[in-house]
């Protein structure tokens, strides 16, 4: 795939790598700040291990109903604080696979794309590049991943601040 077939991003956090793991990894963390704004995370199962699946539920409230959307995946590659890789296809909510197109997605949209996470430790700050494989840089799933990470940095910065105190 080209890079205009994927979504790249890369930012730099105020965090020990070990807590951004730990975002990614643990479905506690990964409910607080996964999705674009405006959305929640009531689900997040996650069976770290290679061949691990994973099935995430993000819902949005409208005037007129709950929108929910939801994601399947397995685990590809797993690599303690360094190296994430899994892939994500779009499902109902018992984790099976459905077409994009019934999603609504634009023609040609894969059924399958690939989340890779990696991290490098700057001595107590983190540098992340996520690139999403799958996805046209550029589209609105690349806008939903600036807004994730916007929302990761804010409860980062919350959550170091409530360590600190002690709490």
């Amino acid at each position: 795939m080209t890079n205009k077939d994927s979504v790249v991003i890369e930012r730099i956090f105020d965090a020990p790598i070990e807590f951004i793991w730990q975002m990614w990894t643990q479905p506690e963390h990964f409910k607080n700040w996964y999705g674009p704004k405006g959305f929640s995370v009531p689900v997040a199962d996650m069976d770290l291990r290679v061949g691990g699946k994973r099935l995430v539920c993000m819902e949005m409230q409208t005037p007129d109903r709950t929108m929910k959307m939801w994601t399947t995946g397995e685990y590809v590659e797993i690599v303690l604080n360094q190296r994430l890789v899994y892939t994500e296809s779009m499902a109902d909510e018992n984790g099976n696979v459905v077409s994009p197109a019934v999603m609504g997605m634009p023609d040609g949209y894969p059924t399958t794309t690939e989340v890779t996470v990696e991290l490098e430790d700057l001595g107590g700050r983190t540098k992340m590049v996520m690139t999403h494989a799958g996805v046209p840089a550029g589209s609105s799933g690349n806008a939903g991943w600036e807004q994730a990470f916007d929302k990761l940095a804010d409860r980062l910065e919350t959550a170091l601040k409530d360590k600190s105190s002690g709490r």
